[in-house]
């Protein structure tokens, strides 16, 4: 189970903790995440602009290096799995759009390969029913609510990754964790995105809505794949004027590392602003500092 891995830029900086956590597991799962040299950035948005592909040419390289490799590619981030994926879609479907791209970069590809997100390699490789039988603390007592967000879902017809209205993907694997799952209404809602840097009071209702929603529903924490929901969501509570207990907001390979029985450390608790360790010492899952 040999995968080519591209980490993209935030889970080199503000998002360490994703990466730290997310090979930790993958490690224990036996999973050889292997990562692309020289790789750029993805380009963080898909673009939309139709007379200009160059903004396509570092991804297009990161594919073509996978597929000289002989791999599929996996990726943990939201955005950079939209990315790749949908460039992997434009290649495989476009020859103009192809040519271009392999003239440019100097590497043909065609779209051989498959671009795959972590959760659906812990679904489809490892499986979730072998994945309970790994577990070593399950994570009872916690209630967890799950935030996909835009980009793992959409645009549909490109990502195929879920059902967009109604994904279970999330829920089906917070529950092989033994967690609780909480149903809310604004699960593939937009956390506002970007106008985190272009407008601070619209990025700053989207986010609200969704914490408050969560709690209204009792959860105890969100779990999210993408990492400037969890930066929205997370930075969102220190403005919010609410008597509620702040919400802390996880990646889900850091759950996945508790219920391995790895140790703190591979989860690194410490980079987030709403610190999750006493909702996670409350549920036994660690000890109390």
């Amino acid at each position: 189970m040999r995968y080519s891995y591209f980490p993209g830029c935030t889970l080199r900086t503000q998002a360490r903790n994703f990466e730290v956590s997310a090979l930790a597991t993958a490690r224990r799962l036996g999973l050889e995440l292997s990562e692309l040299t020289d790789w750029q950035c993805c380009g963080a948005v898909f673009p939309l602009t139709t007379d200009n592909h160059l903004p396509l040419a570092s991804p297009y390289r990161s594919l073509a290096s996978a597929h000289t490799r002989g791999e599929n590619l996996v990726t943990m981030c939201a955005g950079c799995y939209n990315v790749l994926k949908r460039t992997n879609a434009l290649v495989r479907e476009n020859e103009e759009v192809r040519v271009k791209l392999g003239a440019f970069v100097g590497e043909e590809y065609s779209g051989e390969r498959e671009v795959l997100h972590f959760l659906e390699v812990l679904r489809d490789t490892v499986g979730f029913d072998a994945l309970r039988q790994m577990v070593s603390q399950p994570l009872e007592g916690l209630s967890v609510a799950a935030y996909y967000g835009c980009l793992l879902l959409r645009p549909p017809e490109d990502m195929k990754f879920d059902d967009p209205e109604y994904p279970t993907i999330m829920e089906d694997f917070l529950t092989t964790l033994g967690a609780s799952v909480v149903d809310y209404p604004y699960r593939i809602e937009c956390c506002g995105a970007y106008l985190a840097i272009t407008n601070e009071t619209k990025k700053g209702e989207s986010s609200r809505a969704i914490l408050k929603s969560a709690a209204s529903h009792h959860a105890s924490c969100i779990i999210t794949s993408c990492p400037l929901c969890q930066y929205n969501l997370d930075t969102e509570q220190s403005r919010m004027n609410s008597d509620a207990e702040p919400m802390p907001v996880l990646y889900f390979t850091q759950l996945l590392a508790l219920a391995l029985g790895l140790d703190e450390e591979s989860c690194s608790f410490l980079l987030h602003q709403v610190d999750p360790r006493p909702v996670l010492a409350q549920a036994g899952l660690i000890s109390r500092k």
